[in-house]
């Protein structure tokens, strides 16, 4: 992935989201575009305009992280976009300096044996263990019932691949659009937090060759965090469910995220999780504790 490219597009997007009303400047007469322009960026910025439009040009090894800073609020970014311009710049400053270092073979990633034990000690919602590319790398049963379209399908135990490329997914999220929309702001994110990554990339490329939608929102350039929030679900067995979510970062396995669903305790989506629960524990097969392997590139 192109980190020059990525810098251009993702100003350049975030610019023309800005309008100069939002911005705080008066305007008038008529202007091709709604958003800013590049010399009312560099203004706001105080940077000036030849400066900011080498920025923009994609040109970030080097710039410091004050102007960083101040281009981040002139873009009223907010704590996503402002990680993932500062993520962009790292990947631009380590391109601009190489470091030559042998490179180790990948090795596929397991599961840690406490790891595993603290996802089964979750019993009341689905619980799951994801790196930046969705792979779901492991989870407890009730995240195995749960997911089990993920598992058994074309999402190849990939939520974006389960997102775009598996029909069900259509039901499975009432709220389909914005799902698709907060799955690709994932995929976004984590490609300027590791440009490098080839599997993230040969993702991207089948999900935009497959998927028009995904093509269309990968090209907003739109990122975000997902640590909590409220989500509805239609799950095959059980009927709607309504959840909250709490996502974590694992501090011994840098880049991978532990989170947890859970109800509101007597709602009629707690008593469908503990149905189906039910239906997991009486399952002949019994759910595993991981997804397919996946390779992880040593540093």
């Amino acid at each position: 992935m192109d980190a020059r490219n990525e810098a251009r597009e993702f100003l350049m997007s975030r610019r023309a989201n800005l309008t100069p009303e939002q911005a705080g400047l008066t305007v008038s007469g008529h202007r091709r575009v709604a958003g800013l322009r590049r010399g009312e960026v560099a203004m706001l910025a105080d940077v000036s305009p030849e400066y900011y439009a080498k920025i923009e040009r994609g040109h970030l090894a080097g710039v410091s992280d004050a102007v960083l800073e101040s281009v981040a609020r002139a873009l009223q970014l907010d704590d996503a976009e402002r990680e993932h311009l500062f993520d962009l710049a790292r990947a631009a400053n380590g391109a601009a300096r190489p470091v030559r270092r042998r490179r180790r073979r990948p090795k596929e990633w397991v599961p840690r044996d406490s790891l595993t034990r603290a996802l089964d000690a979750i019993a009341l919602g689905p619980s799951f263990v994801r790196n930046g590319r969705m792979d779901v790398l492991a989870t407890n049963a009730l995240g195995r019932a749960f997911y089990d379209e993920v598992f058994d399908g074309p999402g190849q135990e990939n939520l974006a691949r389960y997102c775009f490329l598996d029909e069900r997914a259509q039901a499975f999220y009432p709220n389909w659009e914005a799902a698709a929309d907060v799955t690709v702001s994932i995929l976004r994110t984590e490609a300027g937090r590791d440009p490098r990554d080839k599997q993230l990339h040969d993702l991207i490329g089948e999900l935009s060759t497959c998927s028009d939608a995904f093509r269309t929102r990968w090209g907003a350039h739109n990122v975000r965090r997902h640590g909590s929030g409220t989500k509805e679900f239609h799950h095959h067995e059980v009927g709607d469910l309504t959840l909250t979510y709490e996502g974590m970062e694992l501090t011994a396995e840098p880049g991978l995220s532990f989170l947890i669903y859970t109800a509101e305790p007597g709602s009629p989506s707690q008593e469908r999780l503990q149905l189906l629960a039910s239906l997991a524990a009486t399952s002949t097969a019994g759910p595993p504790r991981s997804g397919h392997p996946t390779t992880i590139q040593e540093r």
